[in-house]
């Protein structure tokens, strides 16, 4: 049996940290990771749908990384995700995370060319053989990418003693069990859509990693301890409130991302810079929503916490 439980809590998606000028900001990817710490959660999940890595450079991901373990090394669970569109992008990012000493790399499947099961696998394979002594996961997200993981590619991929899981962002909450099914205890199933966040974990998810958990982390440490003590209710209203706040962020002109770290600037006091083009800045339209579900998160910590 392998060691899993350094994987199993609230995994918070690491933002893009930047400067005035669009740039990696170390000092600001420093100060996201002592936040983190602080916080007291399980591990930050680097470079992945909400550090923007599409828009980032092989030079920019490392940065990024690199920073991240100035400060978590020790003191969080790093899973860093490497995908590029290109596997020997990918085989970098992967070497340099594991001679930085990341938990685990992951990584989404190609994107654009619909590629074939076998090739998909290849590509998975070839990225974990560049990192041979790190844990890999696989990160399931077909609505953003335009492939889903299959049983029959899941499967295969278990042939890879390396592979300890899926991070599974589908929507379908089945997909959860089905996975889970088909490992078993000795993989890791982690929920992605922050919204089913309760009914993942009771249909089979062992941890969660999401894109909101950075704005309101207390609410989701506080639902993960309900959770596992089988406080249901409880843990039912805090969900409810957690939904109210992200439809609320959502309403946004502005990427989602822009709103969080607006919102982090203002219950905070952390200041971790904007998006990057293409994504959308936030407009001054913008502002009484961010102020809202700021507001939001502040009263839900009163009440729950």
């Amino acid at each position: 049996m392998r060691d899993l439980e350094k994987y199993k809590g609230v995994i918070p998606a690491f933002y893009a940290c930047y400067d005035e000028n669009g740039e990696i900001s170390p000092e600001r990817v420093q100060a996201l990771t002592q936040y983190y710490v602080d916080k007291g959660v399980k591990g930050v999940y680097v470079n992945g749908s909400s550090g923007e890595c599409i828009y980032q450079s092989v030079e920019d991901r490392k940065i990024v990384l690199e920073n991240v373990m100035k400060v978590a090394k020790g003191k969080l669970t790093v899973i860093a995700h490497v995908a590029c569109n290109n596997t020997k992008d990918s085989r970098e990012l992967a070497a340099n995370a594991e001679s930085l000493g990341v938990d685990a790399i992951a990584s989404i499947p190609p994107i654009y060319f619909h590629l074939p099961e076998y090739a998909i696998a290849e590509y998975w394979n070839d990225i974990s053989a560049a990192a041979p002594n790190t844990d890999f996961v696989i990160y399931n997200i077909p609505q953003l990418a335009g492939v889903a993981l299959t049983q029959s590619l899941f499967k295969k991929m278990c042939e890879n003693p390396k592979v300890i899981g899926v991070k599974n962002s589908s929507m379908a909450v089945q997909d959860i069990q089905l996975f889970k099914q088909a490992a078993g205890e000795d993989y890791i199933i982690f929920n992605g859509p922050d919204e089913q966040f309760i009914s993942g974990r009771v249909i089979g998810a062992d941890a969660g990693i999401g894109g909101t958990y950075g704005a309101m982390p207390e609410l989701f440490l506080e639902l993960d301890e309900l959770i596992k003590a089988g406080k249901m209710k409880e843990a039912y209203h805090i969900q409810n409130d957690v939904n109210a706040i992200i439809y609320k962020i959502c309403e946004a002109h502005g990427n989602l991302y822009a709103v969080i770290k607006e919102i982090l600037r203002i219950n905070e006091k952390l200041d971790i810079g904007g998006v990057r083009k293409p994504l959308a800045a936030l407009v001054p339209e913008d502002l009484p929503i961010v102020e809202t579900a700021a507001a939001m998160i502040r009263e839900a910590k009163l009440r729950y916490l």
